[in-house]
C-alpha cells in the first residue's frame, strides 16, 4: 500500500519508511518523573513513538518537561476537550490523537486544526468500535467493518475540508476479523498512513494471540505504517511483542531471534527455565543472529543447524554449537554464561 509520508518528531512513517513501533504510557502524565522513567525503559526496549494521555491541563503542561528528557516523539491522547488538544500542541506534542466526532462543534475542530497547522504536526484520527456514531450503528444494524471505515473517512474529511492533510488514521476493534476487514477496506480508499492494532486485545497471553493473528493478516498485505500491540500488561511487553511480530514477518531486522525446542521425554534439563533466561538475557544485544536453545545433547546439534549459535544440555553436561557443529563442552550450569561469552565476542 502506497501511503503519504508523515513526520512525527524525528520519526517518519508511510511513504515506504519502515513500520514504527508504538506504545502508550500508563503513568499519570502529570507525574513527570514517573512518565519519563517509563518512556526511557520503553526506548531501551525498542519503542519508537510514545503516546500519553492528556486528560487535564496539568498533563498538557507536563509534556514540555517530559520532552526535554526523552529521545522519541510523544503523542498526546485527547478525548472530548478541544482545549486540551491545543494546550498539548502548545506544549510540544509531536502529534495529537483525536476523534473529531467527540471534540464538539466544527469551530472547535477548526481551532485544533489551525493550531496543528501552525506547528505542522500530524493529527491521528482515531475511531474504534466502542465509539462508533449511533447513526452508523443504526445504518449498519450494529458495529461492522464498513461502519468503522465510513466513520473514519467521515472524520478525516472534516479535517481535509479545513485544508489540512497531515493525517494518520486508525480504525480499531477488539474483534480480530472485523479489524482485519476494516483495514482491507480502508486501504483502497485512502493514502493516509495507517496506525494498526487490535484494541482491547486482553492480557499478556490472550492479547498476544489476538494481536499476532490480526496484525499478521493486515501487515502481510502491505497494510500498516505504524503499530501498537495493545496489552493489559507492562507497556514494555507491547514493544517486545511488536518487535517479535515484525521480525517474524520479515518486516524488521536486528536483534537476536531465540528458537527453542519443545520439551519431551528426552529432556533432562530445565529447558523452559533456560530458554526464558536466554530470551531475557539477549534482548538488548545489537546482533542480527539466531540463537538456539535445545534440550537434548543428542539431537540438539542437528536441530540447531540453522542457528548461528546454539546450546544444548542433559545429564549434567552442556554443549556449545555453531551452525550445527559442537565447538566445546561445558557443565550444564555454565550453558548461559558460555553462550553470553560467545555473543560478547561478536559485538
Amino acid at each position: 500500500m502506497n501511503t503519504l509520508e508523515v513526520k512525527i518528531g524525528n520519526v517518519k512513517i508511510g511513504g515506504g519508511n519502515s513500520i514504527a513501533i508504538q506504545s502508550m504510557t500508563n503513568t499519570k502524565t502529570e507525574d513527570v518523573k514517573a512518565t519519563v522513567n517509563q518512556i526511557l525503559k520503553l526506548e531501551k526496549a525498542g519503542c519508537e513513538i510514545i503516546r500519553s494521555a492528556v486528560p487535564t491541563q496539568e498533563a498538557a503542561k507536563a509534556l514540555g518537561e517530559i520532552k526535554k528528557q526523552i529521545h522519541i516523539p510523544i503523542v498526546a491522547d485527547i478525548h472530548f476537550d478541544y482545549r486540551l488538544a491545543i494546550a498539548a500542541i502548545e506544549n510540544g506534542a509531536d502529534k495529537i490523537r483525536i476523534n473529531p466526532g467527540n471534540i464538539g462543534s466544527l469551530e472547535r475542530v477548526k481551532a485544533v486544526v489551525n493550531c496543528a497547522r501552525e506547528r505542522n504536526i500530524p493529527i491521528r484520527v482515531g475511531v474504534n468500535s466502542g465509539s462508533l456514531e449511533k447513526e452508523l450503528v443504526k445504518k449498519y444494524a450494529g458495529v461492522t467493518a464498513e461502519a468503522l471505515v465510513e466513520s473514519a473517512l467521515k472524520q478525516v474529511s472534516v479535517i481535509e475540508d479545513l485544508g489540512y492533510d497531515n493525517l494518520v488514521i486508525s480504525i480499531k476493534s477488539s474483534n480480530v476479523q472485523m479489524c482485519v476487514k476494516a483495514h482491507e477496506l480502508i486501504a483502497d480508499k485512502t493514502n493516509h498512513p495507517l496506525h494498526v492494532g487490535i484494541t482491547e486485545a486482553g492480557t499478556l497471553r490472550s492479547g498476544l494471540i489476538k494481536s499476532s493473528i490480526g496484525l499478521t493478516q493486515i501487515l502481510s498485505q502491505g497494510i500498516g505504517d505504524t503499530i501498537r500491540v495493545s496489552l493489559t500488561a507492562d507497556p514494555v511487553e507491547e514493544v517486545y511483542a511488536a518487535k517479535d511480530i515484525l521480525r517474524a514477518l520479515g518486516l524488521k531486522k536486528g536483534g537476536i531471534e531465540v528458537v527453542s525446542c519443545p520439551t519431551c521425554g528426552r529432556t533432562s534439563i530445565d529447558l523452559i527455565g533456560l530458554a526464558e533466561k536466554v530470551n531475557e538475557a539477549v534482548r538488548d544485544y545489537p546482533l542480527d543472529i539466531k540463537v538456539a536453545v535445545m534440550g537434548c545433547a543428542v539431537n540438539g546439534p542437528g536441530e540447531a543447524r540453522e542457528a548461528d549459535i546454539g546450546i544444548a544440555g542433559g545429564n549434567g553436561e552442556g554443549i556449545i554449537i555453531k551452525h550445527g557443529e559442537i565447538i566445546r563442552k561445558c557443565k550444564e550450569e555454565e550453558l548461559l554464561p558460555e553462550l553470553l561469552k560467545e555473543l560478547n565476542e561478536l559485538i
